[in-house]
């Protein structure tokens, strides 16, 4: 049942990702950046998947990814960029605000704060690790690029750039998931494979998803 969901679940957010596409490149950046704040919110739930344990949150990586690809693809790389920075700015934004919830005294009538708690109480450590884990990364994916073409020019472009993005994709993923989720979720193996196939599949079916926006929605 999880893995029919799952495959849902993207269906929806990916039909989301061509709405937005459509509606403009400000609901576009609004649209990524609110998936920066759910995969947050929904990461620390696993679930079982195909003999897996993974986090609800790795629908959202892939919304993320793809509305970053098709921000580049119609708008620039620099509304690229401007998206990135909007979604720091939201999860910042909604993490201090998380705490702020937090530290109103419930009523004896209350019956949500012990869940409230529970959700919100690692916000600002999973903000700290994607800022840290985001700067480092992007820092390394330039100087490995740049590496590449200047000592490996034999190697096709095409080529050249999957090595770059495999590579700096599985040290997101890792770092990220060894600093945000270490001693919150278990099985964090499972979580560092599985999402990191996950983007992997994302990242090679971005031509196809492009020509289709292409045919579909732009035109």
């Amino acid at each position: 049942m999880n893995e029919l969901l799952f495959l849902a679940h993207i269906f929806i957010v990916i039909g989301f990702g061509f709405a937005a596409l459509r509606m403009g490149k400000t609901p576009l950046t609004s649209w990524v950046a609110v998936q920066a704040v759910l995969a947050n919110l929904f990461v620390i739930k696993q679930i079982p998947f195909f003999g897996f344990h993974i986090t609800c949150s790795d629908v959202f990586a892939i919304g993320s990814i793809f509305g970053l690809n098709l921000l580049r693809e119609y708008h620039g790389q620099e509304a690229a960029k401007k998206a990135l920075r909007t979604c720091f700015f939201t999860m910042t934004f909604f993490a201090l605000m998380g705490q702020i919830h937090l530290l109103y005294a419930p009523s004896p009538f209350d019956t949500a704060h012990p869940s409230f708690e529970a959700i919100l109480s690692s916000s600002p450590r999973l903000l700290a690790a994607s800022f840290a884990v985001f700067i480092f990364v992007q820092q390394i994916e330039l100087r490995l690029f740049g590496l590449l073409k200047e000592k490996f020019q034999m190697i096709p472009l095409g080529c050249r750039n999957a090595l770059s993005v495999g590579f700096t994709q599985f040290l997101d993923t890792f770092l990220f998931s060894i600093l945000g989720l270490w001693g919150i979720v278990q099985h964090l193996s499972d979580v560092i494979l599985v999402s990191f196939l996950i983007k992997l599949l994302v990242i090679i079916l971005m031509t196809p998803l492009f020509h289709f926006s292409k045919r579909a929605v732009v035109e």
